[in-house]
């Protein structure tokens, strides 16, 4: 079996939305980014302290991690302590429900050759709960309609379902450092209807390399995104619009554009990095060349400053106050809240403008008010 699924459940977003692209990206190198690479680490830093707090005595890996800090510890620990909850949660359904950490889970049965890996998996009676832990901040996960999560969900009924006698699926996504746990329910019935007629038949499709290409938001992980002539016709249809002043367009064109415009800032982003690699590799454009950017100074050798900089009798430091991460982790958790619980604020957002199926409330603006009065 090879190591990494062409239909994989952290890809289904995309596959299932665009099916001819999981062949497309099939032979594009994947390259990992800083990010992915810090996700790895939090990860293992995650199953270090469930399979800890279960009492396996398993070996640290704090050493071999690249990117651990107290936020990546604060935030594991937060994760390590839900899950322990739901494992308490779950012995109410039955007396002997079982957890797994990184669990592989086989959905073959739907998607060709599909599997992938489960963070935790606790399964009981009446109830099947599938927890994945999310590190990364970008893109705020939403467990209601997740394919990834459905996968995996699919892939744990195949094995436990006659073990146990599972009737509800509930899907979670921890997001820490979005201050994230969203939960999701179906039935298993449900599920298991959407895999024959959802899943199964796009699967198909995405193995064979068949169906249409479709641009949408699943681009936005895509290898082929920048190249994608499919996307480029999506994000060219506002070249439409005639764009003067902005004062001489009516609302209605403006919410014509609207739904497009972080999509065609994306596109046109992946567009000159993409020229960008290709320029460094020798390709020309016509009417541009590569040059250096602006840069920074910095010091060579800080230890070295700081003693230069001591021994002419000089503070090199400056003093500042620990952020809210470093200071938990300084006191703990408990004594954090207990010194300085009624010194935290959490101030009103910056207004964004967002589509009116994202789930957050509507913000009382001075229009608003006005309404309000009348």
């Amino acid at each position: 079996m090879p190591k990494h699924a062409l239909l994989s459940a952290s890809s289904a977003h995309r596959w299932l939305a665009c099916p001819p692209s999981a062949k497309a990206c099939e032979d594009i190198e994947e390259r990992a980014s800083p990010y992915a690479k810090q996700g790895t680490d939090a990860h293992s830093l995650c199953e270090y302290k469930v399979k800890k707090a279960l009492g396996l005595n398993p070996e640290g890996p704090t050493e071999d991690l690249d990117f651990f800090d107290a936020e990546m510890d604060n935030c594991t620990e937060e994760y390590a302590d839900y899950v322990m909850e739901q494992l308490e949660a779950a012995k109410e359904l039955c007396s002997d429900p079982k957890l797994m950490i990184e669990e592989h889970l086989d959905f073959s049965r739907w998607v060709p050759h599909g599997f992938g890996t489960g963070d935790a998996v606790i399964v009981a009676d009446k109830e099947l709960h599938i927890i994945d832990f999310k590190y990364g901040v970008g893109v705020f996960v939403e467990a209601d309609g997740n394919p990834q999560m459905r996968c995996y969900a699919l892939g744990a009924l195949d094995t436990y379902d006659g073990i146990y006698d599972i009737e509800t699926v509930k899907m979670t996504i921890f997001q820490p450092r979005r201050g994230n746990i969203s939960t999701a329910t179906m039935d298993k019935a449900d599920l298991l209807k959407w895999a024959e007629e959802v899943l199964s038949p796009t699967a198909k499709l995405a193995y064979d390399g068949a169906g249409d290409y479709k641009a949408g938001d699943h681009c936005q992980f895509c290898k082929l995104k920048a190249a994608c002539r499919k996307r480029a016709e999506y994000n060219l249809e506002l070249a439409k619009y005639d764009f003067e002043m902005p004062a001489t367009l009516e609302q209605t064109e403006i919410a014509a554009i609207l739904p497009k415009i972080d999509e065609l800032i994306s596109w046109g982003n992946d567009i000159k990095e993409y020229a960008l690699q290709q320029a460094l590799s020798g390709v020309s454009y016509d009417g541009f060349k590569v040059v250096e950017g602006r840069s920074v100074r910095k010091y060579t050798d800080e230890a070295a400053v700081a003693s230069t900089v001591e021994a002419a009798g000089y503070d090199p430091y400056e003093k500042k106050l620990l952020g809210l991460t470093a200071m938990t982790s300084l006191l703990g958790k408990k004594k954090f809240e207990e010194l300085l619980g009624g010194f935290i604020v959490k101030p009103q957002g910056k207004p964004v403008l967002v589509p009116d199926t994202d789930k957050r409330q509507p913000m009382n603006t001075a229009a608003n008010d006005f309404k309000d009065l009348d």
